[in-house]
């Protein structure tokens, strides 16, 4: 289910009452953990994340996750503990043995198959089939991948196993073990599998080599030395790697302290190179959208939220009191503006600017990439009902035209039948092939003639309605049916909560995903991705409050997308009348 990066959906802290339901649902998933093992690995005081993914294959889970470890997986409404959990109560779920070289295929996304089981003197653990199991390797106690039994124990045991025996949902060194910190498996004394005949027992006849001279024997010694660098001498993949080496190289401070460092950076930083004297009085938001955001290095994001201060009020406050760097004051009610700035601060004036951040410190770029939107083109398929029009043309059912060449074809038709009418050559006389493919039943008496353009838009009428698409630099695509425009519109949360939606943005070439950030970043409002109901590999965005105006405005104004192509700009709040 991991052995592919996965994309967060969304991060939320969990509430109190979701957390007693989580810590209540862990006891009944597994009643071996005591009251006082539970409340351990599901503190009260300490903060627990709910993080939302979706899976490589598209599956839905969700993640929790304490003190940047991932704690559980729930999957179609299953709880499944991670190695993290399962390294500190190893007795937590039964397990299956192998050997380490096997591991290296189930980070890879396979299953265990039976042949890979190391069968202990006391047998196999007691199993039924969708039970969950972990997966430990022979000597170490501490299980290195979870699952769910293919078979029960007993039918394993009787194919002979042979077979699927776990199949694996999460394995260490998998990208959910990497999302947490990294680390490695705790080293376990196995009792059970130290006995001498269990060794010569397990030994394996594959791993045997005669050589033909002289007869010399490659023993199950030699596997079990094998077998005691234990998962130590596994490779970790590529990229999660790299990953571990730039966090051992780089800074080792936590998350929430060096998110308070970056604000603190890019809040000197505007100040010295953003602000002017004359934009004073400043609005405290317009500061955060405007002037930090846009020195944020490239690479980095800011968000507040994820430091210790959690409100822009908060941190300005902390710049005011402490590093007397400005002044903050509430020139309305409930809006903040900075008043004054002590240019002549110590701490500002010995600040200095990188020059890799000055080439960072460019505006933000709504969505952070160029687009350029598509040429949107109206053309028409011919079908079987007007097929005789176009035999001549050489145009089959199913040849797709735009509408000039429908209106050429047409006029070459009428000019070769000798149609155009003797006293008014703007009409054009119908024939019977005319009359079958355009006319209706109770007109084929009335008609006898239409004008060009009720021919046109008659022919028109009878062909099956595309679309082309052209992206700059793409081959132009051709779908059938109407081009949904994009959708946005308002919805209630609750009781007086609204909610902006957004759809149909990839039908333009949109990545939902940079729209809500640019959109995030423009009404300093929170943003989710949502799959559209009855739609595959699609999906929504969604916006705290009615945010239509600004949605309208990003659309038509930076991504200039055609009004024609927007639904629902109408339904912007309307301003208030001032008294």
């Amino acid at each position: 289910m991991f052995a592919k990066p996965f994309r967060v959906k969304s991060n939320t802290v969990i509430k109190g009452s979701d957390r007693r339901k989580l810590k209540a649902d862990i006891s009944a998933a597994f009643p071996v953990l005591s009251a006082d093992e539970l409340s351990e690995l599901i503190p009260n005081k300490e903060e627990l994340n709910v993080v939302k993914v979706y899976a490589h294959k598209g599956d839905a889970v969700t993640l929790y996750v304490l003190n940047k470890n991932p704690l559980f997986f729930e999957s179609d409404k299953h709880l499944y503990p991670t190695v993290y959990v399962l390294w500190r109560f190893p007795a937590l779920l039964p397990a299956f043995t192998t050997w380490p070289p096997v591991l290296q295929k189930l980070t890879g996304g396979a299953d265990l198959m039976l042949p890979g089981v190391v069968v202990p003197l006391s047998g196999l653990p007691h199993v039924n089939q969708g039970d969950c199991c972990a997966v430990k390797v022979i000597h170490n106690r501490a299980p290195v991948a979870v699952g769910t039994a293919a078979v029960s124990s007993t039918e394993m045991q009787g194919s002979g196993m042979k077979g699927r025996g776990v199949c694996i949902l999460h394995s260490y060194m998998d990208t959910l073990w990497a999302f947490g910190d990294k680390s490695g498996p705790p080293s376990l004394p196995d009792s059970v599998e130290t006995d001498e005949d269990m060794n010569e027992s397990e030994c394996d006849p594959e791993n045997e080599v005669q050589e033909e001279d002289g007869g010399v024997e490659v023993l199950c010694q030699e596997v079990i030395e094998q077998v005691c660098t234990g998962v130590a001498e596994l490779n970790l993949p590529d990229h999660i790697q790299q990953d571990e080496e730039k966090t051992t190289d780089g800074d080792q401070r936590s998350p929430q302290e060096l998110m308070d460092a970056l604000l603190f950076q890019c809040f000197l930083h505007a100040l010295k190179t953003k602000v002017k004297k004359s934009e004073l009085p400043l609005l405290t938001s317009t500061f955060l959208r405007n002037h930090m955001f846009a020195c944020c290095p490239n690479g980095k994001q800011l968000d507040i939220k994820k430091s210790s201060y959690k409100k822009l009020s908060k941190f300005l406050q902390t710049m005011q009191q402490q590093h007397c760097l400005i002044r903050v004051k509430e020139l309305t009610k409930g809006v903040e503006s900075i008043v004054e700035v002590d240019w002549k601060n110590s701490e500002l004036r010995s600040f200095r600017v990188s020059e890799e951040a000055i080439c960072d410190a460019e505006p933000v770029q709504e969505g952070d990439f160029p687009y350029h939107p598509p040429e949107i083109t109206t053309v028409y398929s011919v079908c079987p009902r007007v097929e005789p029009l176009f035999l001549d043309a050489q145009k089959r059912k199913g040849a797709v035209l735009q509408p000039a060449e429908v209106r050429s074809i047409i006029t070459d038709y009428v000019k070769k039948n000798e149609l155009v009418a003797e006293n008014n050559k703007n009409y054009v006389m119908i024939n019977p092939t005319l009359c079958d493919c355009l006319l209706e039943k109770c007109e084929y008496h009335e008609v006898e003639s239409m004008k060009w353009d009720d021919l046109f838009g008659r022919t028109m009428s009878k062909m099956q309605e595309c679309y082309q698409i052209a992206f700059p630099g793409q081959e132009p695509m051709i779908k059938k049916g109407h081009l949904e425009p994009i959708d946005i519109s308002v919805s209630s949360r609750g009781s007086n909560k609204k909610v902006t939606l957004i759809k149909n943005l990839e039908f333009y070439g949109f990545d939902p995903a940079v729209v809500a950030t640019a959109l995030q970043h423009r009404v300093q409002a929170s943003s989710v991705l949502q799959p559209l109901p009855g739609a595959k590999d699609r999906v929504l965005v969604q916006i705290q409050g009615n945010q239509i105006h600004q949605v309208g405005n990003l659309l038509l104004d930076h991504y200039k997308v055609p009004r024609k192509f927007i639904q629902g700009l109408d339904k912007a709040p309307k301003g208030g009348k001032k008294k």
